[in-house]
C-alpha cells in the first residue's frame, strides 16, 4: 500500500504491531520509556499516556506521524492496570468475574513535523461470565494475564470468559482498528 506518509508506532507491544500490520500499513516502532504514573479515570489515565507517549515518541524524530495508545480496564470507575503479580492477577480476575467492566484507550496520533494532534477515547464493554478459582489459576499459570491490562488478553486464553461484548473487539486488545484507522484517514487527508 502507497500510503505517502512515514508511520511511527509509539509502543513495543506485540499487540498492537500484529493490528497496526493487519491494518496493511508500513510502519517503524519506537517505544519511548515514558513515566506511566497518573491517577483518575481510566478514560483521563488512557488520554494523558497516549499523549505522553506520543510527543516522546515525536521527540526523537524529525517527521512522521506517531501513533500512540494506552488501555485500562475499569471496574465500577476504578482503573485496573498491568497485575504487578500472580495475587494481584488473582484478585482482578476475581472481581471481574460474572461483572461487566469497560475498557478504554485513549489514541494520539501527533505530527512531528508540526506538534499537531488528534486524541480520542475508545470504549469497549465487556461482560465475563462466573469463573471458578480453578479456572482463574489455570489462566495465570499461563502467564498471560501478567503484561496485560486488567489481568487478562481477549484474543488468548480470556476469550472463553467473555459472554457479551458490546464495541471493539481490538480495542480490548490495545489499539481500536476502526477507530485508528479513520483518525488516519481524517488526520492525513488534512481534517480532524
Amino acid at each position: 500500500m502507497a500510503q505517502g506518509f512515514r508511520l511511527i508506532l509509539a509502543s513495543a507491544s506485540p499487540r498492537r504491531r500484529e493490528l497496526l500490520q493487519r491494518m496493511g500499513y508500513a510502519f517503524e516502532v519506537c517505544a519511548p520509556d515514558v513515566d506511566e504514573h497518573v491517577e483518575g479515570r481510566a478514560e483521563d489515565i488512557v488520554r494523558t499516556l497516549a499523549v505522553r507517549k506520543a510527543r516522546a515518541a515525536a521527540a526523537r524524530c524529525d517527521e512522521g506521524i506517531v501513533v500512540a495508545s494506552d488501555t485500562l480496564v475499569s471496574l465500577e470507575g476504578k482503573p485496573l492496570g498491568k497485575p504487578a503479580d500472580e495475587s494481584e492477577a488473582y484478585a482482578m480476575l476475581r472481581a471481574l468475574s460474572g461483572r461487566s467492566h469497560e475498557v478504554f484507550t485513549g489514541v494520539c496520533l501527533l505530527d512531528a513535523a508540526t506538534g499537531r494532534e488528534a486524541v480520542e477515547v475508545v470504549e469497549t464493554r465487556v461482560r465475563f461470565r462466573a469463573l471458578s478459582d480453578a479456572q482463574i489459576w489455570d489462566y495465570i499459570r499461563t502467564g498471560e494475564p501478567m503484561d496485560k491490562a486488567g489481568a487478562y488478553g481477549i484474543q488468548g486464553g480470556a476469550g472463553k470468559f467473555v459472554e457479551a461484548l458490546e464495541g471493539s473487539f481490538e480495542n480490548v486488545m490495545g489499539f481500536p482498528v476502526d477507530e485508528v484507522e479513520r483518525m488516519l484517514r481524517s488526520f492525513t487527508s488534512g481534517g480532524d
